[in-house]
This record gives C-alpha cells, sequence and structure tokens, in this order.
C-alpha cells in the first residue's frame, strides 16, 4: 500500500497541506465537505487538501490536540501555520490560504 503517513504528508516539502478533521456522523462536518470540495478546486496546484477522519485517526486527532470537529489546519513543512474549528465559509477559507500562498509566491 503506497499510502503516506499523516507525518510523510505534512512535513513534505512545497506547497502547503490544508488537513480537514471530520466525522462521517458529524453535522457541521457534512456542511463543511463541500466547501473543502470547492476550495481544492480553487487552489490546485497549490494546496494540498487531505481528509482525516477522526475515528479512524484518533492518535492522529489527540496528537494535534483536535477536540471540536470540524477542525481545519494549514500546515508547511511540519508546522502548523492556522488552524480553526467549526464551519468556515469557503470565502474565507480562500482568504487564509490565500494569505500563505501568497508568502510561498515570493520565496
Amino acid at each position: 500500500m503506497p499510502k503516506k503517513s499523516f507525518s510523510e504528508l505534512i512535513n513534505s516539502p512545497g506547497m502547503p497541506v490544508l488537513v480537514d478533521f471530520y466525522a462521517d456522523w458529524c453535522g457541521p462536518c457534512k456542511t463543511m465537505s463541500p466547501i473543502i470540495q470547492q476550495v481544492a478546486s480553487e487552489n490546485a496546484g497549490k494546496v494540498k487538501v487531505i481528509k482525516i477522519d477522526v475515528d479512524k485517526n484518533q492518535a492522529v486527532a489527540q496528537q494535534f490536540r483536535v477536540q471540536g470537529i470540524p477542525t481545519l489546519m494549514l500546515f508547511q513543512g511540519g508546522k502548523v501555520l492556522w488552524r480553526q474549528s467549526g464551519v468556515v465559509p469557503a470565502h474565507q477559507l480562500n482568504q487564509v490560504l490565500r494569505q500563505y500562498t501568497a508568502r510561498n509566491d515570493t520565496s
């Protein structure tokens, strides 16, 4: 199975990684899902987006102290750049991502 581990994904050099911590039973997570898909397609090539099911990946959720879901975290080179719990509107999420991807364009 060529699946990368979570730490490999968030530590990979290059583009930032947006992680959506969610659960199938979570109402706000279901609200967030199409927003994540929209933002992922709008930022294709700039940001990698991965979804982590907290029920199946409890160790990762505990490692990052994810207590409420959905929790979104943006990583770059293994460091947390941004974090927010709850539903985040697409325009706000795009704004956050632009803030961090614009920084990378100039480096």
